[in-house]
């Protein structure tokens, strides 16, 4: 059962034996969005397909969203119903092309962020000015650019953090537990390269995807 108050959420999980809650309270810089129905419609499709959300989440207005391993398309269902059941505001980037059509309109709700990959400035430079057009912004991004298995994440979310000046925070989809683990303010060393690895190698050790064998 989960219930959902004014400035906390709840995850309530009946055992035979026992019940264990998760309490996450929703700080007050978080951007938020949509009411009692739409947290009530995320909470169902958590439910529905037995999933929970555990941790904390950070008292940013600003935030680079790092979630991993992406190995699914169940990842995007979870992210969106995650997303409802806390009532966060929450971007991520989409091409374009993908808003030219009927459901153009249900992205841009979504959080969709629409990236010109033909425009003269480069994709990091757009979010910097999109960015700089948000009083509260969590962008989200999937490092692996791809579900499928890749030897290295790519950086673009390193270039965006540094030239917006926004923190990452680290969010894991652990299937074995079903969980989406809210985990934690990741500090940036402004190496790029070491800073990639560490971030790829504790959410691919840490976390087990959907489907392990693309991560």
């Amino acid at each position: 059962m989960i219930a959902q108050g004014a400035e906390t959420f709840y995850v309530l999980e009946e055992h035979a034996d026992k019940a264990a809650v998760t309490q996450i309270e929703i700080p007050p810089n978080m951007p938020q969005r949509g009411n009692a129905l739409t947290r009530m419609i995320g909470r169902a499709i958590l439910g529905a397909i037995g999933w929970k959300i555990t941790g904390a989440l950070p008292n940013e207005k600003k935030v680079i969203v790092v979630g991993g391993p992406h190995t699914s398309n169940l990842d995007f269902v979870l992210a969106m119903a995650t997303m409802l059941a806390l009532g966060l505001r929450f971007s991520y980037m989409m091409k374009k092309e993908a808003f030219d059509n009927p459901l153009g309109g249900l992205f841009r709700w979504l959080g969709g962020v629409e990236i010109d990959r033909k425009a003269p400035r480069d994709v990091t430079a757009q979010m910097n000015d999109w960015f700089h057009t948000q009083d509260k912004a969590w962008l989200g991004i999937t490092p692996e650019g791809t579900r499928g298995k890749v030897e290295k994440f790519k950086k673009g979310y390193l270039r965006i953090a540094q030239t917006t000046g926004a923190p990452l925070f680290v969010v894991g989809i652990n299937a074995p537990t079903k969980e989406v683990v809210l985990d934690k303010l990741w500090p940036l060393t402004g190496d790029e390269d070491a800073d990639n690895q560490r971030v790829q190698d504790y959410l691919l050790n840490r976390f087990t995807g959907v489907k392990p064998e693309n991560q």
